[in-house]
Formats: structure tokens, C-alpha cells, sequence
């Protein structure tokens, strides 16, 4: 059964208690690699910069501590293979949508691959197919 190394605990323990519930299910049946949860206002100035985040400091859910947000690949990582991340992305949303149907997470999840959460993946203007975040009142 995979589980998590040591640094991907440290940056899942930055997440909100949803996403530690979501994730510690996932790694169950899919091995995967935490790559970030909480992100500073540097790393996050620097993502923004870089063109990897749409939203400056201090908007991005990534920014709040516990973070409403976290990055995640399948591993091992082989960031040509498009495919484990959708794969990994459906996993992770079904699991998500479960969770919450049984009341273990109180919190919807938007999946970057899928913002508009309207099942449709080839409708996207920008593709983060690592990131989950967590969905609050009105943002859903």
C-alpha cells in the first residue's frame, strides 16, 4: 500500500482538516506526492510571477494557514504523462464528493483541471491539474 514520505505529511499537516481527511484516503489507492499546501507570500510572489498562479498574495487559497489549498501529483512524477493527472484528478474528486456526502469533509472541492466544476475538462483556460481547493459559500 503507498504512502506518504515524510515531507509530503509536513506539507499536508499545512492544509485544512478536509483536505488531510481527502488525501489520506486517496493515498490508500494512489500513489501521490504532496507538493505544496501552505505557501508564503515569497513562494506565492514567485508562482505568481513565474505565470503558475493566477492571483497575487494573499489571495490565493494556498496563502491561508491551515492552506484551503494543496498542489498534488501522481507519483512518480513524470510531468509529460497528462493522463495520471486526469486519472488522479476524477479519483480525487469522486473521493472528495463521497467524503462530503458522508459528512467527513464539510467543504466541496474545485479541482484545477476543472474550475467551472462543470464536468467538462477541454473547456479550460488555465490548466492547474495539481491543484484541489476547497470551496466556501458563495465561491461554489
Amino acid at each position: 500500500m503507498p504512502k506518504f514520505s515524510p515531507t509530503s505529511l509536513d506539507r499536508l499537516a499545512t492544509c485544512h482538516e478536509d483536505l488531510q481527511v481527502l488525501f489520506s484516503e486517496i493515498i490508500k489507492d494512489c500513489d501521490c506526492s504532496i507538493l505544496i499546501g501552505h505557501r508564503s507570500q515569497l513562494d506565492q510572489d514567485a508562482a505568481y510571477a513565474a505565470g503558475k498562479s493566477t492571483l497575487p498574495f494573499p489571495h490565493s487559497k494556498h496563502n491561508r494557514l491551515p492552506a484551503f489549498a494543496v498542489d498534488v501529483a501522481p507519483y512518480p512524477i513524470n510531468w509529460e504523462e497528462y493522463n495520471q493527472f486526469y486519472y488522479l484528478g476524477g479519483l480525487v474528486m469522486g473521493k472528495a464528493n463521497e467524503l462530503f456526502k458522508e459528512g467527513r469533509m464539510k467543504h466541496r472541492l474545485r479541482w484545477g483541471g476543472n474550475w467551472n466544476r462543470n464536468h467538462q475538462v477541454s473547456d479550460q483556460s488555465f490548466n492547474d491539474l495539481v491543484h484541489f481547493e476547497l470551496v466556501e459559500g458563495d465561491d461554489g
